[in-house]
């Protein structure tokens, strides 16, 4: 019976001490099914490994099965509270978790490269040569080839790499001419010599021809929410409205814009047209003393420095005005340079952007209305004159007009004036031809200018002298190959060449200056242009073999009076100037 009453009170306990640990695991259930779901990794090891230890012995069991995770788990925490380590600022231990890509197999990052620089890395015939280089793209070629990897694991070793998302940059500008910088500080000398005497200084140039209609124009404006301007699907030119070009001319002083909006053609007559309108309409009135116009323009296009309608035009402008007209164009390939695109045709496409242009009126309008907060004012108005293209310029209409080439560059720096300038002039008055076209008389000593030869006259000099006997040489030679055997009459005798040793070697001087061509020289040299180019072919390895470099000279010259005013002692052009 004493047994027997032993053994209740041993169960008694054993029941209690069961259903006490039953209520203890289902607190910690509750409690860890509300907190470990907000805490990382480490943390819910660390709760788990603090309330294992406060349980004492079985309490790892316990605090596992409440929280539902492997015994192993919360022996881990209850180490690391053991161990009292810092907090590591980091969920798991340095090295640990799943291995990266890049680790595991260290060619994928070449091969990586490889394919986004095919031209300096790699093949380039990549299969992702010609195709958009995405990270999805990337990504499965890298697969085939046995590098299985993600697409945002190619984007974070390419940003590993230095690469970025990047558009194209507008920023080369082609080959650039040597004379480039040259040219720019020489129209900025042009610019301020002739605004310092009072004289206007614009610059012109033609804005991008617009379609006429309920055409899309680029750009966004406040309209009602679902309710855009509705245009046209596709940017054919309607017959009807056809298109409009702006002709822009910018006064830099003044701050103020003139465009001539023309109907038709751009050609060399409407630009010299649209300066004309400015200068009855607004030059002539803001500059009323002015006798000197100077004009900055663009290489290509109607106001192009080979157009010689342009220059035609603009003679006869000059003419009608009593203006001197200098042209200085800016470099090739420099147009975005230009003063106007800046101060006027920029802020005519803010004005009107996100509005189709509907109408002539409505161009005209738009353009009329931009304003700036440093003060621009913009005139608009229509041209509606038809100007005809294939307008033929002869050599003679270009050899008669009242044109000074500059010393520097003369093809891009020139002066139109009212009537013939008076150095171009001779003593016979008389005669019915106009003196630009009369030829000058031109010495061998003339053509040995320094101007012309880029060297001092010692120097050319020496370089004769240095020149001549291997000249000879080669000369002897060459007759005798052509004979076939040595000669036999004393040198000196039988026919004599055409130019001497210091004329081949003065013309083959010119023509690498690239001053004129092999015509012009013939012109001065009396003998053909074959002839001359025979010279050259004689004299430019010779030059090449001595070690003798011949710069290039800036001024362009296309007839003999071209050569003479170029050496007039009385250039309209400053020394100062022929410096640059």
């Amino acid at each position: 019976m004493q047994i027997f009453k032993s053994w209740l009170s041993v169960r008694w306990f054993v029941g209690l001490a069961m259903s006490g640990l039953d209520g203890q695991r289902a607190v910690l259930a509750a409690k860890f099914e509300a907190i470990l779901p907000h805490l990382d990794e480490r943390q819910r090891r660390l709760l788990m490994g603090a309330e294992a230890q406060s349980l004492g012995h079985g309490g790892i069991r316990a605090v596992a099965r409440a929280a539902g995770v492997r015994e192993a788990t919360v022996s881990v925490g209850v180490r690391e509270l053991e161990a009292g380590e810092a907090p590591l600022g980091r969920i798991r231990r340095p090295g640990a978790g799943r291995k990266r890509v890049v680790d595991r197999n260290p060619a994928v990052r070449e091969a990586l490269l490889t394919l986004v620089e095919p031209d300096v890395r790699g093949d380039p015939m990549s299969p992702l040569r010609w195709t958009t280089k995405s990270t999805r793209k990337l990504a499965e070629q890298l697969t085939r080839q046995g590098h299985r990897i993600s697409a945002d694991t190619v984007g974070d070793l390419l940003r590993e790499e230095g690469f970025s998302l990047q558009s194209n940059a507008k920023t080369l500008e082609g080959k650039q001419h040597p004379d480039r910088d040259a040219q720019f500080h020489y129209l900025n000398e042009q610019a301020r010599d002739h605004q310092d005497r009072g004289a206007p200084v614009i610059s012109v140039d033609t804005k991008k021809k617009e379609l006429v209609g309920p055409f899309k124009n680029n750009g966004r404006e406040w309209e009602p929410r679902g309710e855009p301007v509705r245009v046209d699907t596709h940017d054919f030119p309607d017959r009807e409205l056809g298109r409009a070009v702006p002709y822009g001319i910018y006064d830099v002083a003044a701050n103020t814009g003139w465009v001539n909006v023309g109907t038709d053609h751009d050609t060399a007559a409407f630009a010299v047209e649209s300066i004309r309108r400015w200068w009855n309409g607004a030059g002539r009135a803001a500059y009323p003393t002015a006798g000197r116009l100077l004009i900055t323009a663009d290489a290509g296009g109607s106001n192009g420095y080979r157009t010689r309608t342009w220059k035609t035009e603009l003679a006869r402008f000059a003419a009608e005005a009593c203006l001197t007209v200098t042209v200085c164009h800016l470099p090739p390939g420099t147009s975005k340079w230009n003063r106007i695109e800046h101060r006027l045709f920029s802020h005519i496409t803010m004005n009107w952007r996100g509005r189709p242009l509907t109408s002539h009126e409505v161009i005209v309008e738009s353009i009329a209305a931009t304003t700036t907060k440093t003060g621009l004012t913009v005139h608009a108005e229509l041209d509606t004159n038809p100007y005809p293209t294939g307008i033929q310029v002869s050599d003679d209409e270009i050899a008669a007009l009242p044109i000074t080439r500059h010393r520097f560059h003369g093809d891009w720096n020139y002066t139109l004036h009212p009537q013939h300038p008076t150095h171009a002039a001779t003593t016979d008055s008389t005669s019915d031809q106009a003196p630009a076209t009369r030829p000058p008389s031109l010495t061998r000593r003339s053509l040995q200018d320094p101007e012309l030869t880029g060297m001092t006259r010692l120097r050319l000099s020496e370089l004769i002298n240095a020149l001549t006997p291997a000249l000879e040489v080669q000369r002897e030679q060459v007759l005798r190959t052509r004979r076939g055997h040595e000669r036999l009459v004393a040198p000196g005798t039988g026919a004599k060449a055409k130019l001497t040793p210091a004329d081949r070697i003065l013309a083959t001087v010119l023509h690498l200056r690239k001053l004129a061509t092999m015509d012009l020289l013939g012109q001065l040299f009396g003998v053909t242009a074959m002839t001359i180019s025979r010279a050259k072919q004689e004299v430019h390895p010779l030059l090449e073999a001595h070690g003798h470099h011949i710069d290039t000279s800036t001024a362009r010259l296309r007839t003999p009076a071209d050569v003479a005013t170029f050496l007039a002692p009385d250039s309209t052009q400053s020394k100062a100037k022929e410096t640059i």
